[in-house]
């Protein structure tokens, strides 16, 4: 099973690493980006998109580890005082058993 989902993976890859190959020689009109005070230099319009796709996942990715981390963290820190309450509660038990 672990064979096939790897093989279906490569697939994927290689089809949209052709689809975009397709896409930027259909799409070769150079063209510069203009911000404000900056201006780039020309490329074909096929490479600002892919550029665009490529660091917006990025984007996508650093801000999904960012969110996993803080949720470990907090999930770590939760845990921790779970183990304090629990010891703090047996405390109290065996205190109360002793008393009775």
């Amino acid at each position: 099973m672990a064979g096939l989902q790897k093989i279906l993976i490569v697939l994927l890859v290689v089809f949209l690493v052709l689809l975009a190959l397709v896409f930027s020689l259909n799409n070769q009109m150079a063209v510069s980006l203009n911000f404000l005070i900056f201006e780039t230099q020309p490329h074909g319009v096929a490479v600002w998109i892919i550029m665009s796709f490529v660091i917006g996942t990025l984007i996508g990715v650093l801000i999904t580890m960012l969110a996993t981390f803080r949720t470990s963290v907090s999930r770590r820190n939760l845990e921790k005082r779970l183990a304090r309450t629990e010891q703090a509660l047996e405390k109290s038990r065996a205190e109360n058993d002793r008393t009775l």
